[in-house]
């Protein structure tokens, strides 16, 4: 693996999540599409797997021996080390509801690590990315000149913005007492959920981001962009790694309070 390698597979990133995040905007807020419900309960549509076989086609096209693992469509092996991991709209739930805060979400692994991520939210047209080693950058709207992107510099949860995507996972997860917790120690709590959250935390508007429940499409693509941004992403365990089935993304000062918050018996 070479930086070029790796800075090239960003660049087409990039550009497959701006294309295949405003294809998600043929079918956002109309009603030209029906809803489906997976084996999970969770919904999905035609706009969530259009969006993955128009990215999926980018992909095959420029790195043919890439493998792909996708929410949506059969994994596609590959022979190069490289893997690109993909959710096609982070967010179904916003996204059906006619709600801005879904996103489309692309990263790409080497053997095992996160190398590239790109967070692209397409109804707001805000885009943050990063490639291991290069920073995380964003970018508002097509034009748009790139900025460094940074987490906060907030060292108590007294004063922080905590973030989630949905208060019901806790209780599924019987891990409800510790939200509890973290409601009382912060200074605000909202739902501003999904990969939006990340984005905030990823550009210092939010402090704090968790999720009690994640899949690997839901995460690869934050980790380089959290740390890239001189953040800390990890699971509830500790592992600084997006497989581990939940996350905490938060700047360095605030991650061991965090962390005691949530792993309190």
């Amino acid at each position: 693996m070479s930086s070029e390698q790796i800075s090239n597979r960003l660049e087409k990133a990039v550009r497959f999540a701006r294309v295949a995040g405003r294809h998600t905007l043929e079918y956002f807020q109309r009603d030209n599409y029906q809803i489906e419900t997976k084996q999970d309960a969770t919904p999905v549509t035609i706009a969530d797997k259009s969006t993955e076989a128009l990215l999926r086609r980018f992909i095959e096209e420029a790195f043919p021996n890439d493998a792909i693992l996708g929410e949506e469509l059969p994994t596609r092996e590959g022979e190069s080390g490289f893997r690109w991991i993909l959710d096609p709209i982070d967010g179904t739930k916003s996204f059906v509801h006619g709600v801005p805060l879904y996103g489309t979400l692309v990263a790409v692994e080497f053997e095992g690590k996160a190398v590239v991520g790109v967070i692209y939210i397409p109804a707001l047209d805000e885009c943050v990315y990063a490639m291991k080693g290069g920073g995380a950058w964003y970018v508002r709207g097509e034009g748009g000149v790139p900025q460094r992107a940074r987490v906060s510099n907030c060292a108590t949860l007294r004063d922080a913005l905590v973030l989630t995507t949905d208060e019901k996972t806790f209780h599924e997860t019987q891990r409800e007492t510790s939200w509890a917790r973290l409601l009382q120690s912060a200074k605000l709590t909202r739902t501003w959920g999904d990969c939006y959250g990340y984005l905030l935390v990823a550009t210092g508007r939010a402090d704090c981001m968790i999720d009690p429940e994640m899949s690997v499409w839901d995460s690869a693509a934050l980790q380089p962009v959290i740390e890239e941004a001189g953040g800390v992403f990890s699971g509830w365990n500790g592992a600084r790694e997006f497989s581990t089935g939940d996350a905490i993304a938060t700047n360095p000062a605030l991650y061991p309070e965090v962390r005691s918050h949530l792993n309190q018996n």
